[in-house]
């Protein structure tokens, strides 16, 4: 009998080995690190700080809870939930990604915001905290770039309280008529131009767009949490669809 074919997973476009895909995604992580809170400012035009401000609301967070802020990259969200969590509380900031972690840790650092948070180097598919912990999951923009996102959706629940809530804000699908061509044109054009003038890397950005659109649209992740136990599960487009938050809870 002919051998089983080889199950792959999307790196962007491109078919690689699931085992490879982690590894992929660092490098791309490693090398845009230093420049990344650069790159958000002007791939986004500053809007993804009113897409962070509207998940910080959305969460809920309250003083002396627990939050876990999942593939946290440089710590704006966790910066801010170390405001609303208070000494009694506590903010795990979390990334793959050993160069982010570090450049979060820094910056956070620099600011001043020590004493409730903590940094772990983790994966979002096996996250090593105890079950029922955290009040709040959040992850911006980093669960397209995980190999196995449902077992992450399912590792995620398990780590939350009952009354717990998950948030992903995540690139997604236009919704208003005539913005995907012009989105195209933004993404595959421009951006990568951005990356290679600002960050010295046009692949990584170019990566960055094929990523967003082999990501599920607002109704698939949607059905992809409630298949991993989360309920109450809704979603808000935000700047016409190209961005959604998710939100789902632990009952």
């Amino acid at each position: 009998m002919p051998d089983e074919q080889k199950q792959t997973t999307h790196f962007g476009y491109q078919q690689v080995d699931p085992d490879e895909k982690a590894g992929k995604v660092a490098d791309v992580f490693h090398s845009v690190a230093a420049k990344y809170d650069v790159m958000n400012d002007v791939m986004s035009f500053g809007i993804h700080r009113v897409w962070k401000r509207f998940t910080l609301e959305l969460s809920a967070v309250r003083k002396g809870q627990r939050v876990l802020d999942i593939a946290g990259g440089t710590g704006d969200l966790a910066a801010k939930f170390s405001q609303r969590v208070g000494q009694q509380g506590q903010v795990v900031l979390s990334d793959i990604n050993q160069s982010m972690l570090a450049t979060g840790r820094s910056r956070l650092i620099d600011r001043g915001v020590v004493g409730n948070i903590d940094y772990v180097q983790a994966n979002a598919e096996c996250l090593p905290f105890a079950d029922n912990y955290f009040d709040c999951i959040t992850i911006a923009f980093g669960l397209r770039n995980v190999t196995h996102i449902d077992k992450a959706l399912q590792s995620m629940r398990r780590t939350l309280k009952p009354g717990g809530r998950l948030l992903i804000l995540e690139f997604s699908k236009p919704v208003v008529p005539g913005l995907s061509p012009l989105y195209d044109h933004y993404s595959f054009k421009l951006l990568p131009l951005m990356g290679k003038l600002i960050a010295n890397d046009a692949d990584s950005y170019r990566y960055l767009a094929e990523s967003i659109r082999m990501h599920p649209g607002q109704d698939q992740l949607l059905q992809m949490m409630e298949t991993a136990g989360l309920e109450r599960c809704e979603y808000f487009n935000l700047t016409g669809g190209i961005v959604a938050l998710h939100k789902g809870y632990k009952i």
